[in-house]
C-alpha cells in the first residue's frame, strides 16, 4: 500500500552571484537554508476557525473550507517531535509560544492540504499569519510520528535523502507519476518531480554517502526503482532519525562550548579561525546607547546574525547574509546600554590569504 508522502512546494532556484567557484557554490548551497547554532526556534500552532484554505477535493472538484488548527492530540504528537529531535543533544532549541508573530516555526494541520514544511531559515520568507508547516493528515495513528519527524528535519534545514546525487537512484519515472497520481497522495507531475525524481546538487546534499535509513527518505513500495538492484523491491527507512541523520545535525548544530561566547568589545576587531561551516560566537555589552554596526571583514562568505537576550532567551534583532556577494556580512543596529547581546557568525567559504575578522563599532 502506498505512503502518503511529503510534498513540498517547488521554490525558485538560487541566484548567486556570477563567476564564483565550483568550491563557493557548494558551500553556498550547503549552509544557505540552515540556521546559525544557539538559535531558540519558537513553534506555534494555530488555533483559530478563522484560520482555513479552500481546498479542491481530489477526484470530484468540488470546493471545501478546511481549518488550520489541530486538536491537542495531534499538538502533542509534535511535541514530542520536538523533543525527540532536541533530545540527540543539538545545540539549537526548541520552545513553544502562544503568539504566533513569536514564532518563526507555525503549524497548522489542514486535512487534504498535504504535509510539508519550510526548509530550515526558509521560514523567515513565510508571512507572519501565513504556516511554515502543515500536517496534512492524522499524525496520531501507528506510524505516522515519523511524518511530524520528517517536518522537522526540513525545518532544521534538511532535504530529501532520497533525492541526493550520491543515491544514484535510477527511478521508472513513469510509474512513479502514475504511482503517486492515485491515493491517497494524489500528486501532480510537477509535485513528484520536485518531491522525487528531480536530483539535488552535490552541495545541497546531507553528505557525501547516501542514507537509505534517513528519516529523510521516503518509502516506497517495489518496482518504482530500477538501478541499484537491491532497491527493486523498494525503499524502507526506519521512520526516526537515523545514525546518519544525527551526525548531520551535530555537524551544523553541535552543543555550545561550556566556556561560552568570547566577548566582542567595541573598535576591537575579533579574528574568525573558521572552517567551512563552523560558526564563532561572541557577547556585546555596550558602553551606550546607539546604533552600532556589526560586520565581518577579509575574503569570505558569511553569515551574521545578532540576538538580544530577553529573559535569558536569545531573541532574534538583526541578521545579514552576504550570499556569495562581493560585500561582506554587516547590519546596523541600535544596542542598549545594560542589555546583553549575541553575535553569531557562520562562514560558507574562504578565499584568498587574507584573515577574517568581525568588529562591533
Amino acid at each position: 500500500m502506498t505512503r502518503r508522502l511529503c510534498s513540498l512546494p517547488r521554490q525558485p532556484a538560487p541566484c548567486f552571484a556570477p563567476g564564483l567557484t565550483a568550491e563557493r557554490l557548494d558551500a553556498l548551497l550547503a549552509g544557505r537554508r540552515m540556521w546559525v547554532n544557539g538559535t531558540v526556534l519558537h513553534y506555534s500552532f494555530f488555533d483559530d476557525a478563522a484560520d482555513a484554505s479552500v481546498i479542491a477535493v481530489p477526484g470530484t472538484g468540488e470546493l471545501r473550507r478546511v481549518p488550520w488548527a489541530g486538536d491537542e492530540e495531534q499538538r502533542d504528537v509534535v511535541r514530542e517531535s520536538f523533543r525527540e529531535w532536541q533530545g540527540l543533544g543539538l545545540g539549537v532549541a526548541f520552545a513553544e509560544v502562544g503568539d504566533r508573530r513569536e514564532a518563526e516555526l507555525r503549524i497548522g494541520f489542514q486535512a487534504g492540504g498535504g504535509s510539508w514544511s519550510a526548509v530550515g531559515r526558509e521560514a523567515l520568507a513565510v508571512g507572519r499569519s501565513e504556516r511554515t508547516m502543515n500536517l496534512g493528515w492524522d499524525v496520531t495513528g501507528p506510524g505516522e510520528r515519523g511524518t511530524v519527524l520528517h517536518e522537522i528535519g526540513h525545518a532544521l534545514g534538511m532535504v530529501h535523502e532520497h533525492q541526493s546525487p550520491h543515491a544514484r537512484l535510477h527511478w521508472d519515472d513513469e510509474a512513479v507519476y502514475a504511482e503517486l497520481a492515485g491515493p491517497p497522495n494524489f500528486f501532480g507531475r510537477e509535485t513528484t518531480y520536485t518531491n522525487v525524481l528531480r536530483e539535488l546538487a552535490a552541495g545541497e546534499a546531507s553528505g557525501s554517502v547516501w542514507d537509505p535509513q534517513s528519516v529523510m527518505t521516503f518509502p516506497f513500495g517495489p518496482g518504482l526503482v530500477l538501478e541499484p538492484e537491491q532497491y527493486r523491491g523498494g525503499l524502507s527507512p526506519s521512520g526516526g532519525p537515523s545514525p546518519a541523520d544525527k551526525e548531520f545535525v551535530l555537524r551544523w548544530y553541535p552543543p555550545g562550548d561550556p566556556a561560552g561566547p568570547a566577548a566582542l568589545m567595541p573598535f576591537r576587531s575579533a579574528p574568525l579561525g573558521l572552517g567551512p561551516g563552523e560558526q564563532a560566537d561572541f557577547t556585546v555589552e555596550p558602553p551606550e546607547t546607539r546604533d552600532y554596526t556589526v560586520g565581518t571583514f577579509g575574503d569570505a562568505d558569511t553569515v551574521l546574525v545578532v540576538f538580544e537576550e530577553r529573559d535569558g532567551v536569545p531573541r532574534f534583532l538583526a541578521g545579514h547574509d552576504d550570499g556569495g556577494g562581493p560585500h561582506n556580512a554587516a547590519v546596523r543596529v541600535r544596542l542598549v546600554k545594560g542589555r546583553r547581546y549575541t553575535v553569531r557568525v557562520r562562514l560558507y567559504s574562504t578565499w584568498g590569504s587574507g584573515e577574517t575578522a568581525v568588529m562591533c563599532w
